[in-house]
């Protein structure tokens, strides 16, 4: 019965992208390519002396993009440091530097990891105006990088992008904005908790007393999944009853996530004047995204071990309200793309399994990926591929009509070794610093030896990718955590947008070449099955040998 309830889960979420990949793409074009402003957006624009018919070259562009996250670190890390001259503070004092400071890097850089229990540390002042804010616009930061790509290979001799300001402006005003109220709505009427009561002390059934927290979540939470962030509103994240009540919540949980990465290939096809490029895009992502689910699946339904063996599969840490399957459909999607929500605890999954959502992030999260981020990640991964044919067949590798020269190849390059940079560093340096090795190994893990290593990994992988899910079982807030996990996530963040948008602006300055009869078709199977090999062959084989040191050995083990 559980394996039948799970087919039908991945069924409906299958049937539901399908449906929604045109019409949910297709706005998202007309939102970057009309040339009408709503009165509102004209006010903004007025507000803030920005013309919406002037273009931006890309390193305009990217000052927009930079100045507007830099204001967002400082203000989502005072307002934490105000807490406790705010309203609606809940008493609660102010949030520590170090601490402040991740969480203030995690927000603005669409990772939301949280080293802190958020019902018990933030008020609603800063959980509102500070991290719910910033779901906005970091997901629309990351949608707007993406299309700016895309108008660098539609355009031609222009060398101009389009206008930041114009681009988030409406990125919020018609996508993110009326898709949250209508999720936060359905939310509220499948239970997600939506108040201000704060904490209410209750009697419960034994005679003993209990607090139960209060707040607005289920508005929080509709962005958080919408825009791929996954910072939770309470500890458990979407493992709690009052963020995700029930199998039907978390179903459309995982559809909230899914439904922008997956339709914006759309939106790329419409922009660049072929529809069919779309599709392959989206065709690799969905074949990624249907073998890690069942590898994921296979894992924890085989369950090594007497224990998970008698109960049917690996139970441990997973919620009886949703199952095995329901809980890896979901740590699938959120690791794949970017969000970093959980409805079950990665660090209770079996070895071969715990390994999967580490591999899903190390793959760059492009399958879909977060929201712009995993398109972007992937029109990457395209140029690489379109270059390695280009190598093999003896021509100058084109896409979209645009050359690849030694330029756009070492962008290209350059932006598939940030991530794995960050994370083999930041690993290495956890160990090999004498000082930081004993405060990791006395105070960060609880598990010692290879899941305590695994650990270690998961939390450098997920800050420098932008995801935010973690193995529980790490303390990271400790000093060392704090500063160099913010560290890593505004490089892993910000690095490959400058690659992204430098890329962008290179290929907006070429004239178009016609197409001839040596030119590879990107549109084909031949070409999904290239980039999708390309896509894992050149990402997840560079961790190879640091996943044989954590996960594997334990699994093999």
């Amino acid at each position: 019965m559980d394996a039948v309830f799970g087919v039908l889960q991945i069924l409906t979420v299958v049937v539901v992208l399908v449906a929604l990949y045109r019409p949910v793409g297709d706005h998202m074009a007309n939102v970057f390519t009309t040339t009408r402003d709503l009165r509102v957006e004209r006010g903004f624009y007025r507000l803030v002396g920005v013309d919406p018919a002037s273009e931006q070259t890309w390193q305009a562009y990217l000052r927009g993009v930079l100045a507007f996250s830099f204001v967002g670190v400082l203000f989502v890390y005072a307002i934490q440091r105000l807490q406790a001259f705010l309203p609606y503070s809940l008493g609660f004092p102010a949030v520590p530097e170090g601490l402040s400071f991740n969480t203030a890097a995690s927000f603005v850089t669409n990772t939301n990891w949280q080293s802190y229990s958020p019902d018990v540390t933030l008020g609603y002042t800063v959980q509102l105006g500070g991290l719910a804010v910033q779901n906005f616009v970091s997901a629309a930061v990351g949608i707007v990088v993406a299309v700016a790509l895309i108008r660098g290979l539609a355009r031609a001799k222009t060398g101009t992008l389009g206008n930041f300001w114009v681009d988030l402006t409406r990125t919020l005003v018609r996508l993110l904005l009326p898709l949250a109220v209508v999720a936060a709505v359905v939310l509220v009427a499948g239970g997600v908790v939506q108040n201000f009561a704060g904490f209410t002390d209750v009697t419960t059934l034994t005679g003993g007393t209990a607090t139960i927290p209060g707040g607005p979540v289920a508005s929080q939470e509709a962005v958080k999944m919408l825009g791929t962030n996954g910072g939770g509103f309470f500890n458990a994240n979407s493992a709690h009853p009052f963020e995700n009540p029930t199998p039907w919540t978390s179903l459309l949980q995982i559809l909230l996530m899914l439904v922008i990465p997956f339709s914006l290939p759309r939106t790329f096809g419409r922009m660049v004047g072929s529809t069919k490029q779309g599709v392959a895009i989206a065709a690799v992502m969905a074949t990624i995204f249907a073998v890690s689910l069942s590898a994921l699946t296979w894992a924890e339904l085989r369950g090594a071990g007497t224990a998970p063996q008698l109960a049917g599969g690996a139970m441990e840490g997973k919620e009886a309200r949703f199952g095995i399957w329901g809980s890896t459909l979901f740590g699938s999607t959120s690791t794949l793309t970017s969000t970093g929500a959980v409805n079950s605890m990665h660090d209770s999954y079996t070895a071969l399994g715990g390994m999967m959502p580490m591999i899903n992030m190390m793959l760059g999260e492009i399958a879909p990926g977060g929201v712009g981020s995993g398109l972007y990640g992937m029109l990457v991964l395209a140029v690489i591929t379109v270059f390695i044919a280009g190598l093999l067949v003896g021509r100058t590798p084109e896409y979209l009509g645009k050359k690849i020269g030694p330029r756009e190849i070492k962008l290209a390059s350059l932006y598939i070794l940030v991530t794995p940079t960050l994370v083999l560093a930041g690993t290495a340096l956890s160990f090999a610093i004498p000082a930081v090795r004993a405060d990791v190994e006395g105070t960060s893990i609880w598990n010692p030896g290879l899941h305590g290593f695994s650990e270690v990994l998961y939390a450098f992988t997920s800050a420098s990718n932008n995801n935010g899910s973690a193995f529980a079982g790490l303390t990271a807030n400790t000093p060392w955590f704090n500063t160099a996990l913010g560290v890593a996530m505004l490089l892993g963040r910000f690095v490959p947008i400058v690659l992204v948008l430098a890329l962008a602006g290179s290929f907006a300055a070429q004239a178009a070449v016609p197409a001839t009869a040596g030119t590879l078709p990107t549109h084909r199977p031949q070409f999904v099955g290239l980039l999708t090999g390309v896509s894992v062959i050149i990402t997840a084989l560079t961790y190879f040998p640091v996943l044989a040191l954590g996960p594997l050995a334990e699994g093999l083990q």
